[in-house]
């Protein structure tokens, strides 16, 4: 019994050392959100090793899949009523990605099946949001559908197939742009190896993405006082419609 049990070990020792060790890393671990903010391209790049540390003994296929922080949501459907457009149906979602990209080196659909790339999120169709409640699946597909193709419209949402270089069959590059519009958080970028149509290593990097300056002021008072904040959001916003009426009416 022993022996068998030994063997057994020194099976799947064996087997794990045969996978690829992934050394990720990302061009700006700390991104600054300064007033003015354009957005930024981030670099994601590492290596993909054998156990020993030396090159890989066969090429693998790379997918980075880079996600911010998650949000509850509801998405809204307009529906137009005597020429005015107004809120009809929605789906609350508890969590959705405020930002979501992934990058591969081959066309998703050529070197996984869906169900693995259900599993991995690799791809904007695969995203996971969670609906609140009992709803009915065509409905919550159709939301999601539309929360998806918005997001992407906007820049948030966004799928490279072909968007990962992999150089000698050890070091790989992606490059993704973060809009101007992007949420403040810890963003993942996982690193996934996949062989033969299966995920056979991953590995992770984090990206801090915060605001400095003013806009961090005001980011914190609006966590700290959300009612005073919200009172002085008004008054400047009446201060400045009655400023702005004043100059019209004295031109």
């Amino acid at each position: 019994m022993k022996r068998v049990v030994l063997l057994l070990a020194l099976f799947f020792a064996l087997t794990a050392q045969r996978d690829p060790i992934l050394v990720p890393e990302v061009s700006q671990d700390d991104v600054l959100v300064r007033q003015g903010f354009t957005g930024t391209e981030l670099l994601l790049f590492g290596a993909v090793l054998d156990p020993s540390g030396r090159r890989a003994a066969r090429d693998y296929d790379i997918v980075v899949v880079l996600k911010g922080p998650s949000f509850p949501i509801t998405v809204r459907e307009k529906e137009q009523v005597g020429g005015i457009w107004i809120n009809a149906d929605n789906v609350p979602f508890r969590s959705a990605p405020s930002f979501f990209a992934v990058a591969s080196s081959s066309p998703i659909d050529t070197i996984v099946d869906g169900r693995t790339a259900a599993i991995f999120e690799f791809g904007t169709s695969f995203i996971q949001l969670s609906p609140t409640g009992a709803i009915d699946p065509a409905e919550q597909l159709r939301f999601r559908n539309g929360l998806v193709d918005l997001r992407t419209r906007q820049g948030l949402y966004k799928q490279d197939d072909g968007g990962v270089q992999v150089s000698e069959g050890v070091l790989y590059q992606a490059r993704i742009d973060l809009p101007s519009s992007v949420q403040t958080g810890t963003y993942t970028a996982e690193t996934f190896a996949v062989d033969e149509g299966r995920v056979v290593s991953s590995a992770i990097a984090r990206v801090e993405v915060r605001k400095v300056g003013f806009g961090r002021l005001i980011e914190t008072f609006s966590q700290i006082q959300p009612f005073f904040y919200g009172l002085v959001a008004i008054m400047l916003s009446v201060s400045m419609g009655w400023l702005a009426g004043r100059l019209f009416a004295s031109s």
